[in-house]
């Protein structure tokens, strides 16, 4: 679906899978800020080159590299071949190596076609995009290497998963044990101080009701803090709610033999259950997701609802 905001950027707002693509056209250069997940390249192609209407995209921004964000690098590098990718960062030494651990996609079962970058998004820098200057600033949080953008004439904020109309996206460093929730109340802080009256996020529709969002993702994270295991479990949920969204339906074996391999669910029942069988723990977290109608069992069979 698109979506217009008041400043005439174009949002491409997607699935819970991929998250939201938007378009920025100037005189000088076509842009777009993330590029959602592999799985939905095709219609990633699909909506720019439509909207393009057969100019080249020449610069695409990762406001950070997990793989809804720019698994859809790869399809737009090769689709267009003059393209320019700027990353923020702190990941460009892993995305040279291709170091699918450090960048997460290992850890969480997850797939990100191989790209490349040509440049950076600094945090405290400017970058001018459709002929208008826009604030990089660091958001870290969600994930310690995550930018958000400000555009202060019309106080836009491209606000990544750093901030949602409801919430904020789960705090990986957490799920491995590297404290991260002050780092998640600094961020909230920062975009209250930036006073943006639209905010584009990272996933569901555009919202310019920012006080709100900001009141509940704070209480949101003061329950997190006081109870660090409902985070916990709520991270496990994510990934396995983000698998079944890929792959639609899968056998309860493959699904069990993804969850073994997936280094973040390891941790989480160590952490968590470690007294029971992996296993075990894995069935509560399904029937957890069963309970609140977001999966479906039928005999062997595990259903995205």
């Amino acid at each position: 679906m698109n979506a217009a905001n008041p400043t005439g950027l174009r949002v491409f707002e997607r699935g819970w899978l991929s998250a939201n693509n938007i378009l920025l056209l100037g005189d000088e250069a076509a842009v777009l800020i993330d590029s959602g997940y592999v799985a939905h390249a095709p219609q990633t192609l699909a909506l720019v080159a439509q909207a393009l209407n057969g100019r080249a995209l020449d610069l695409l921004l990762n406001t950070h590299l997990h793989s809804d964000h720019c698994g859809g690098n790869l399809a737009l590098q090769q689709t267009y071949p003059e393209l320019q990718t700027w990353i923020p960062p702190g990941h460009a030494q892993a995305v040279a190596s291709w170091d699918d651990t450090a960048l997460t996609y290992k850890p969480t079962g997850q797939d990100c076609p191989q790209f490349s970058y040509q440049g950076l998004l600094h945090p405290g820098s400017e970058v001018r995009l459709a002929g208008v200057p826009w604030q990089v600033h660091g958001a870290p949080g969600h994930d310690p290497h995550s930018v958000i953008l400000f555009e202060p004439v019309q106080r836009t904020l491209i606000s990544a998963d750093a901030l949602w109309q409801h919430g904020f996206g789960v705090v990986f460093p957490e799920l491995e044990g590297i404290a991260a929730f002050h780092e998640v109340a600094q961020t909230l802080d920062l975009i209250e101080s930036l006073d943006p009256l639209w905010v584009v996020p990272g996933h569901g529709s555009p919202f310019h009701e920012v006080g709100s969002a900001l009141e509940f993702a704070r209480q949101k994270l003061d329950a997190f803090v006081r109870h660090p295991e409902k985070h916990a479990r709520y991270g496990a949920k994510v990934l396995v709610k983000f698998k079944l969204l890929e792959w639609s339906q899968i056998d309860k074996a493959s699904f069990e033999a993804w969850a073994r391999e997936s280094r973040y669910l390891e941790i989480l029942h160590r952490s968590q259950a470690a007294q029971q069988p992996f296993a075990n723990w894995l069935e509560m977290i399904l029937a957890e997701l069963v309970k609140s109608n977001a999966l479906k069992v039928d005999g062997n069979m595990l259903l995205n609802i």
